[in-house]
């Protein structure tokens, strides 16, 4: 299980466990499900054509990421996304958008303008023909 200190980066490790659990549909679509609430085990793995055990092996990647939590309440085990995490996870990918979305606001703005501004090169002769 990973440290879900939320004041935290995520370490390498962990981040390559946590997107690790993503790369699989079925694993994703289970996320997807977690957003709108707790739910029961029998109740993730209805939506899918595979055996029980199946899903269950695909819910303990997914607790083993810190991605998901489970508590088994009577006889009904239910899960629920761990928010923690996933903030984390998001701001990892969002500290690494960053630089790129500067580059492409910058394309944008030299796009708009239509010519360069007067510290870059003027068009080449072939552009203008």
């Amino acid at each position: 299980m990973l440290n879900n200190s939320v004041d935290q980066p995520l370490s390498d490790r962990e981040l390559d466990v946590v997107f690790h659990a993503l790369a699989d549909p079925t694993r994703r679509a289970i996320l997807v499900r977690l957003c709108d609430g707790p739910a029961a085990v029998s109740e993730l793995a209805a939506p899918f054509g595979m055996s029980l055990p199946a899903v269950v092996q695909h819910l303990q990647v997914l607790e083993a990421s810190g991605l998901i939590r489970s508590e088994k309440i009577g006889r009904v085990r239910s899960c629920s996304i761990d928010h923690a995490t996933v903030r984390r996870a998001e701001d990892w990918l969002g500290q690494r958008r960053t630089p790129g979305e500067r580059r492409l606001d910058r394309l944008e703005d030299f796009l708009s303008r239509g010519q360069p501004a007067s510290n870059e090169h003027p068009p080449s002769p072939r552009s203008t023909q």
